[in-house]
């Protein structure tokens, strides 16, 4: 794996930002403004628990703000099922916001993964 030198060169970093603009620009107008504000939350904390969770010095702390951003984004991925269910959404920005969402959770999954492998659980600083 490449040298990490900070959050931003993380991928699943990277793609739960295109995700974050993705939600805010297509709900921009939404005047179901409790349903927007939870999916938009629910979508920062996606990138902002990655970014914490990297500046973190143990690799436990580091999984746990990991595991928080699964859990953000299984959170997302729920609300766009019913933002199709109340038609909130249109076919296409469904595919789009979809497409983004399953790159954040194959990513931060992946990146989960690695903090699992021995070699990082046995780094010691």
């Amino acid at each position: 794996m490449a040298t990490l030198n900070s959050f931003e060169d993380l991928e699943c970093w990277k793609s739960a930002r295109i995700l974050t603009r993705l939600i805010y620009k297509i709900f921009a107008e939404s005047r179901d403004f409790g349903f927007r504000d939870q999916i938009q939350r629910a979508s920062v904390s996606i990138m902002n628990n990655i970014a914490e969770g990297f500046g973190r010095i143990g690799v436990k702390e580091k999984l746990q703000f990991t595991n928080i951003a699964v859990g953000s984004a299984q959170e997302v991925k729920s609300m766009l099922f019913l933002a199709q269910d109340l038609w909130y959404i249109t076919e296409s920005e469904s595919q789009s916001l979809d497409t983004e969402l399953r790159k954040t959770l194959e990513t931060t999954q992946g990146f989960r993964r690695y903090l699992n492998t021995a070699e990082v659980r046995n780094y010691k600083r």
